[in-house]
């Protein structure tokens, strides 16, 4: 069960960083989007992974249980990336809308070949 959970906490954060590579705005979200999802898995397997166990302590002596704080914590991440990949959502449209283009340019000269490429 480890290694499932080791794996997929991986695979989200290879996949979430080359998104975020990409110079698109879509993929950008979506990479954000992965990393977060890798968090919350990361934050939610720190707590033992634990199955029909409860998150509190009994009064009948019973020792085993989960540690809810995890838990708590991965529920506050939820929200959180929620509100932000709906910030980002509309941060992107908005350049979108603006730009013309969800290209994610840091070289002003590569606008200029790009304006000449499409005129020719």
């Amino acid at each position: 069960m480890e290694l499932i959970v080791a794996s997929t906490v991986g695979v989200l954060t290879a996949a979430g960083v080359y998104l975020m590579l990409r110079l698109r705005t879509f993929a950008v979200i979506l990479g954000l989007a992965m990393l977060s999802y890798a968090v919350n898995v990361f934050l939610f397997a720190s707590g033992r992974l634990a199955i029909d166990q409860s998150p509190i302590l009994s009064r009948y002596g019973d020792a085993t249980y989960t540690d809810p704080l995890p838990q708590a914590l991965v529920l506050t991440a939820i929200v959180i990336s929620f509100g932000m990949t709906a910030v980002l959502v509309m941060i992107g449209l908005g350049a979108y809308l603006e730009a013309g283009s969800d290209r994610i340019d840091i070289d002003p000269a590569s606008e200029d070949a790009d304006a000449k490429d499409a005129r020719s």
